[in-house]
């Protein structure tokens, strides 16, 4: 049973991280693996990457991330995702995502969009735009489309709208 109480246009603040190849341990240090609470976790993030460390300071709720090639490669670190959602990232669009990443992205609830042009469309740290998570549609300000990501399938929607695998198999 899915409870569609979310939204499925997203709009948020755009914050970029370019570089490609950024590993789990970039985003989420294995020196914190201590921590197992969720919300403490988002302080954190970034904190392996220096051009980023300011990242849980900036960034706000309902904000996006934009991220380059094979974001979140390396390891299967929770943390990697449960951070972004504790700091109340609404979305991750990436060019592409390591395998295990993206799985867990997915399975958190959290809605990951693939779009291959998204480093190429002009946005920039800031600008806001709307993603039409349905057809995968990401318009600036002004209602131009930027770019052209992947949109949910009927089960990542399903995720979504539970607020995670786990809780769908609850409510089933």
């Amino acid at each position: 049973m899915t409870v569609k109480n979310k939204p499925l246009q997203l709009k948020g603040r755009v914050y970029i991280v370019p570089e490609p190849d950024v590993d789990t341990d970039m985003i989420f240090h294995n020196r914190y693996l201590h921590i197992t609470d969720p919300a403490e976790m988002g302080q954190w993030i970034f904190g392996n990457l220096p051009q980023h460390v300011d990242f849980p300071k900036v960034i706000k709720d309902g904000d996006i991330l934009i991220v380059g090639h094979n974001f979140g490669c390396g390891s299967s670190r929770q943390q990697a995702v449960d951070g972004f959602i504790a700091l109340g990232v609404s979305a991750i669009i990436g060019k592409s995502f390591g395998a295990i990443y993206k799985r867990n992205t997915i399975n958190a609830g959290l809605p990951l969009i693939e779009c291959a042009a998204i480093l190429n469309s002009g946005l920039k740290t800031g600008d806001v735009i709307d993603i039409d998570l349905e057809t995968g549609k990401i318009t600036n300000q002004d209602g131009n489309v930027v770019a052209d990501g992947s949109s949910l399938g009927a089960v990542q929607k399903d995720i979504y709208f539970a607020d995670g695998l786990m809780q769908l198999a609850q409510k089933s």
